[in-house]
């Protein structure tokens, strides 16, 4: 009997810390229970799809990194579609859908998906099911399930118009009939963009998607073991349905109701407690769940016990990066009610390629916690095999679409070395692997809670108790216990470490040899799944790695004092946040808290051009910096106050937040500006005067949640009142002083 050939579609991403990926991956793996092939492929890797002649529905995945700029992997296509040459017709045979990652925290939300919908459009491209935008800094779930769910019906709507348009073509043509062909790659089918906000949209999109088709119904009654139950519950049932609440007890549901009364380790009955990360009430404990489909493992791990292998004491790939030692660390603050902020300078007098500009940053790379890695090793049950050689390959047997082995893999790594400066243990775990994770956890109660994490009923306490709070793995396995996951799980599952990015706090003209940066200890408080706060993982280890004689260069050392630290870093070059070349152009600094480390930069470097070129014209420039306490967390004071002595600063505008408002002086609080974006309206006219009338220049650094999105607004009330104009008009002029890199920003979560 001849196989039946599945309908094709492609799917193409474009992803710059695997999310965008990530997802890609799960559509083309569940797509053969929806009757369909899927072809995976990165962008870039323009060697394994041809856009130019597809006749098959495209699925494009992809997110947005840095200042609305495509993932790495992905330039190269987004540079393709804007050439010019490029007629209007040039993709007038494809149909497409896109799913666009964002983050509404910072600017030009969503821009790649957005750059690359536009050109395909420009370029004769047509849609069969609508754009979806999701948000990270809501939940990416919001968009992407409810987007995912109506993919399925959507495909196949689009290759069912596709074959009756090809088939009524072929028809004319046979007939010779007269008039235009139609095209058959257009599916005619009603759009609706697809927002997080758009609750109508929403439901719209979750209303046709299909029951379970006969082909999972018949996996999941087939499927072996006491864990099938989780297996064949598929994203492509709608958020309320009650299929799974009313299949025959034959097939697989997660329906079990969390019990009320629990027993404890002395065997005795307890009360249900409070919800928590580890435990639900109803109506969630009671209810039917849709769980995602398992992944499939895709890698074989062993160790191998050879000769000690020689680690390297630091990062992989240590020859491309520069080890500096730290030659000095202040505190910048003081007083308990404040962040504690160090300033750090490293010697990087031994790497002359090190030579940075103002507005540049580093990454600086950091192991994970040697006490977390200890966890690790002993949850996993490996402690005694820590200084084993990893080996690692591709399971021949796979299902996975696109599996790859790590690109550390190839390196001749011990166990503790992986865990230590490959894998980021800290990352916040992901619902797939909450959905692996239950396959490995023997108490029935906590297997059903992973399950209710993982779900898309749970999704509100995923939200709540896990990404919210910045849960890690190792604290969600401390949470439970009867988990045992094997290592090849957490392989597939957790990202590579990353670096941490920096800003230079410092000019080359004035420190030659030497690279400053300020950073923030970062503290993450008790929540439901941490017992105890803890430091963020770069910023504590940096916190660890400086000792009393650096922190406090005044006391005594004595002559057998240890070598100063050493940290790897690698420079980052920002091409656009930089002063202006024109000397003379005016330009406007917005730093709060540590986000006046680059400006620090600016300002040391523009004294410097004053003294080389004293018969030049200098342009104006304005510091607007807000902290809590004058007296506990004004950063760079003295030096501020000292370029505004030497007239290197023009304006500097402080504000304290805290101060006047703990002393309980309502009145002077109420007059006084207590935030930056208060003292750019103060300043409105000449700030207005300087961007739009002068051709000056604007940068925001720092926190992007709260502090980009008010000093924005209030740049949107500034326009409005001096050009007299409506909001959408005030919005043109922000968009094209960005257009015109005259209004930059570094900002971050």
């Amino acid at each position: 009997m001849p196989c039946e050939v599945k309908p094709r579609f492609v799917v193409l991403y474009g992803s710059q810390k695997g999310q965008a990926e990530s997802l890609a991956e799960g559509i083309a793996e569940v797509a053969e229970e929806h009757g369909l092939a899927a072809e995976l492929s990165c962008l870039n890797h323009n060697e394994k799809y041809n856009l130019e002649t597809e006749n098959a529905p495209v699925v494009f995945i992809v997110s947005t990194t840095g200042d609305g700029e495509p993932p790495d992997n992905a330039l190269q296509f987004v540079k393709h579609i804007k050439e010019k040459t490029l007629s209007p017709d040039h993709y007038k045979h494809l149909c497409y859908a896109l799913l666009a990652l964002g983050d509404t925290n910072y600017a030009n939300f969503c821009n790649c998906g957005k750059t690359i919908e536009r050109r395909l459009q420009e370029l004769g491209a047509k849609q069969f099911y609508a754009t979806g935008y999701a948000d990270d800094g809501t939940g990416l779930e919001v968009v992407v399930e409810p987007w995912i769910e109506g993919l399925w019906k959507a495909i196949k709507g689009a290759l069912s118009k596709m074959a009756s348009d090809k088939t009524a073509f072929l028809k004319g043509q046979a007939a010779d009939s007269p008039g235009g062909t139609p095209d058959s790659t257009i599916p005619n089918v009603q759009l609706n963009l697809l927002r997080i906000t758009d609750h109508e949209n929403r439901e719209s999109i979750k209303a046709p998607a299909e029951p379970a088709s006969k082909s999972a119904t018949a996996a999941s009654s087939s499927a072996p073991g006491t864990h099938a139950a989780v297996s064949d519950l598929r994203p492509a049932v709608p958020t309320g349905s009650s299929v799974l609440a009313s299949q025959s007890p034959g097939a697989s549901t997660v329906s079990t109701s969390a019990p009320e009364i629990r027993t404890g380790d002395d065997g005795r009955p307890h009360a249900s407690p409070a919800p928590a990360l580890t435990c639900s009430l109803p109506p969630l404990s009671e209810s039917s769940l849709n769980v995602p489909a398992l992944p499939p493992p895709y890698l074989d791990v062993s160790l191998q016990e050879a000769e000690p292998v020689e680690q390297v004491a630091g990062p992989p790939n240590t020859e491309a990066l520069c080890a500096a030692p730290v030659c000095r660390a202040v505190q910048l603050t003081r007083g308990e009610s404040v962040k504690t902020a160090l300033l750090l300078e490293l010697d990087v007098s031994a790497h002359p390629m090190v030579t940075y500009h103002p507005g540049d940053s580093f990454d600086v790379f950091c192991p994970n916690r040697a006490a977390e890695v200890e966890e690790a090793l002993h949850r996993l049950g490996l402690s005694d095999q820590r200084n084993h050689r990893v080996h690692i390959s591709l399971r021949k047997d796979t299902k996975k679409k696109g599996a790859q082995v790590p690109s550390y893999s190839s390196q001749n790594i011990s166990l503790l070395y992986l865990l230590t400066w490959c894998l980021e243990i800290r990352s916040v775990p992901k619902k797939a692997l909450l959905r692996a994770l239950v396959e490995h956890t023997s108490h029935s109660g906590q297997r059903r809670r992973l399950q209710e994490l993982c779900s898309r009923q749970g999704s509100a306490d995923y939200n709540l108790y896990v990404r919210d709070c910045n849960l890690s793995v190792p604290e969600l396995l401390a949470a439970f216990p009867s988990c045992s996951p094997p290592l090849s799980l957490l392989i597939e599952h957790l990202p590579k470490l990353q670096p941490r990015p920096y800003s230079a706090a410092s000019s080359y003209l004035r420190h030659p040899g030497k690279l400053r940066f300020v950073f923030n200890v970062v503290e993450f408080p008790a929540c439901s799944g941490r017992p105890a706060g803890r430091r963020g993982l770069c910023t504590g280890w940096l916190f660890d790695l400086i000792n009393p004689a650096l922190l406090f260069p005044g006391k005594d050392e004595s002559s057998g004092s240890p070598a100063p630290p050493k940290i790897h870093v690698s420079l980052r070059p920002n091409r656009s946040f930089r002063p202006p070349s024109d000397l003379s152009a005016s330009f406007i600094m917005v730093g709060p808290g540590t986000g006046v480390a680059p400006f620090i930069g600016f300002l040391q470097q523009r004294e410097q051009q004053r003294k080389d070129n004293p018969e030049a014209v200098f342009g104006e420039t304005w510091l607007f910096f807000g902290c809590r306490h004058r007296d506990g967390d004004f950063l760079f004071r003295e030096e501020l106050e000292g370029f505004v002595s030497s007239g290197t600063l023009s304006h500097l505008k402080v504000c304290f937040s805290r101060d006047d408002h703990e002393e309980g002086e309502a009145a002077a609080s109420s007059a006084r500006p207590r935030y930056v974006q208060h003292n750019l309206l103060l300043a409105g006219r000449r700030v207005a005067d300087i961007l739009l009338r002068r051709n000056g220049y604007l940068y925001v650094c720092g926190d992007a949640k709260n502090m980009a999105k008010d000093v924005n607004n209030a740049l949107m009330e500034m326009i409005q009142t001096e050009l007299q104009v409506d909001q959408l008009e005030a919005m043109k002029t922000l968009a094209a002083l960005r257009e015109e890199k005259r209004y930059l920003q570094d900002i971050w979560g």
